[in-house]
């Protein structure tokens, strides 16, 4: 290979120098050599054929695919950001809450009337310090408590007819925590001071009552009746009967039984008056002056005997038979 400077030293124009191209060469010698490669001005070098060519970018149809869907991306981001301002404008949405519904630190606040499509499952319900609450229903208003397994431990339903209480035990209480009213499967407490029943037909009890004291409303009367049974008054200290501005009538169709089994039977009064006693034979006339003697039988029966000088009660005794 010949060098750019010839042996005379002269220079060559147009002449390049490439750099050399090392490539190790194994001779038995193991020695390298270095080829060196000179390229004049006119040399012709030939190149491969099969020489790849590679293009970097997106170029034709996918260019504009690309563009479109950017495009499309863009509209629905636009679209979305228009529904969702237009649905915070609609529901009221503030800081605070949605609309009417406010969020506070112990719970939910609900401004004006709601209306519940569903169950509402809460803790506590009231309404402001200024205000009455309201439940409403076009059918009814149903409460119910759970416990833990869900199971319904009391309920109470508010229909269009009746009022149904289910629970083992309901009470009323005063302002002052005072029970008014209990019921239990057992019995029915009335705590107040007074009971009134003010129907025209009065109050029909299927079994007894225990009471201190019945007592009607002023000049009204008080009648205790029992039509196809029995009524029976027993107290363990006795039974206290008055009238102080009338009268006191017992009827019946059968005996009046006036039984003491320690004590006596008193009649106090200025005039007792016994109409229907059996009556004896009468002893010729003017001998009585109208004077009886009242006799009774060892079996309690009472009747009148003509007076006489003596009692005349054995004159009469078949009375008691």
């Amino acid at each position: 290979m010949a060098s750019a400077l010839g042996p005379l030293g002269r220079h060559h124009p147009q002449e390049e120098t490439v750099e050399p191209s090392r490539s190790p060469m194994l001779t038995k010698g193991s020695m390298v050599r270095e080829q060196y490669t000179t390229i004049t001005e006119g040399t012709h070098i030939e190149r491969p054929e099969n020489q790849a060519v590679y293009k970097i970018g997106i170029y034709g149809w996918r260019k504009r695919c690309l563009y479109l869907f950017v495009l499309l991306l863009l509209v629905i981001l636009l679209v979305n950001l228009a529904l969702t301002i237009w649905i915070l404008r609609v529901m009221w949405f503030s800081p605070v809450g949605m609309g009417h519904l406010h969020v506070m630190a112990d719970g939910l606040r609900l401004e004006g009337e709601s209306e519940f499509l569903f169950p509402l499952y809460v803790k506590e319900i009231r309404s402001r310090a200024d205000s009455s609450l309201l439940l409403q229903s076009t059918q009814n208003v149903t409460m119910n408590a759970r416990n833990a397994e869900g199971e319904v431990t009391g309920r109470l339903k508010v229909g269009p007819q009746m009022v149904e209480v289910q629970s083992q035990q309901f009470q009323i209480h005063s302002k002052d925590g005072k029970p008014l009213f209990t019921v239990d499967e057992e019995k029915v407490m009335i705590g107040t001071d007074k009971l009134r029943v003010t129907g025209p037909e009065g109050a029909l009890f299927e079994h007894s009552v225990e009471t201190p004291l019945i007592r009607p409303d002023p000049l009204q009367d008080l009648r205790l009746e029992s039509p196809t049974r029995s009524l029976s008054m027993d107290a363990p200290k006795g039974v206290h009967i008055q009238a102080p501005a009338g009268k006191i009538e017992a009827l019946t169709q059968m005996d009046i039984v006036l039984q003491s089994s320690d004590g006596t039977l008193m009649l106090d009064a200025e005039t007792v008056f016994l109409p229907e006693l059996a009556l004896g034979s009468q002893g010729p006339a003017g001998s009585s002056q109208g004077l009886y003697e009242v006799c009774a039988c060892p079996n309690g029966k009472l009747y009148m005997s003509v007076a006489g000088v003596g009692t005349t009660c054995h004159e009469h005794s078949h009375l008691c038979l």
